[in-house]
């Protein structure tokens, strides 16, 4: 999550002690300026300037991916290169997101010319599949020839779908790849069947359940994790996702500037924050014990 001032710059000391308590949580890395961290909302200079204010505070750059998506090609190059020269462990990278109803052929070409843009550049892109977001997806065959067409570049997968069969695809059919979910009770799934993990926003909140949860698979106390995450995902994403987020962050750190979202997302009315409040912890023991 990117936390803001009330005039809607980026709060940084906020932004600094949020990754270094999830670091504490048992997180293993953070990734700024994705969906969770509003990241269309900023403009490329502010995605600079938080990288480069994140990583001189002593946040070791391995530990860091970046959304870089804009919806022009030579800004979201850009931005990846600023990236890769500081050294961070990746990018995050949505597919073409404005035109609608887009072929195979043309989700493939965007991420091929963002491809050459960058050749000889040290990055590795993590490919963005969140179809409920960006209306325009990236299938398992666009996953497979990007990675036949750029190896090494083409790192990996973010599958925010929530739709199984989709993920179990991918994996199918790039097995060198790294596969990771945003639906959090898919993770032991994930695990067991080749993945390597996730990029999600509940660990905004329940950073150490997570953790916890990713450690269970194969365990007898793995299905009561997936149980308790699953609640907490059917709450917070029964709402706007990113208020309901930070509404809870500024519930769990006393600090309001959590509250702060940048247009067109509305803070959560007080009722509304008190109602999630209420409602994450009556969720049970097994959702808040870990945290």
């Amino acid at each position: 999550m990117t936390p803001l001032e009330s005039d809607g710059r980026i709060a940084y000391d906020l932004l600094v002690a949020h990754c270094r308590n999830l670091f504490d949580k048992g997180v293993d890395g953070v990734t700024l300026f994705g969906t969770s961290g509003e990241g269309q909302s900023f403009s490329i200079d502010e995605r600079r300037e938080a990288l480069e204010r994140l990583l001189a505070s002593g946040i070791p750059a391995a530990r860091v991916t970046v959304g870089t998506a804009t919806s022009a090609l030579p800004e979201t190059a850009a931005l990846t290169r600023h990236a890769a020269a500081l050294g961070v462990a990746g990018v995050l990278v949505l597919p073409p997101f404005f035109f609608k109803g887009l072929s195979d052929d043309g989700v493939y070409a965007s991420f091929a010319r963002l491809c050459d843009m960058l050749k000889g550049i040290d990055t590795r892109i993590i490919l963005y599949h969140i179809p409920q977001v960006s209306a325009v997806g990236v299938s398992p065959a666009v996953v497979a020839r990007l990675a036949k067409a750029y190896p090494g570049l083409i790192a990996g997968v973010k599958d925010s779908s929530g739709d199984w069969q989709n993920t179990a695809e991918m994996l199918r059919l790039t097995p060198g790849l790294a596969i990771m979910v945003g639906h959090e009770p898919f993770i032991p799934r994930l695990l067991k069947a080749g993945g390597v993990g996730t990029i999600c926003g509940v660990a905004n909140i329940r950073p150490a359940l997570i953790r916890q949860l990713y450690d269970a698979t194969g365990k007898p106390e793995e299905a009561g994790l997936v149980e308790a995450v699953d609640k907490l995902c059917t709450l917070v994403t029964d709402v706007p996702f990113v208020p309901a987020i930070k509404a809870m962050l500024a519930d769990q750190t006393g600090d309001r500037r959590w509250l702060n979202v940048r247009p067109p997302l509305v803070t959560a009315s007080e009722a509304e924050q008190r109602r999630l409040v209420a409602a994450a912890k009556a969720l049970g023991p097994a959702a808040l014990a870990a945290d």
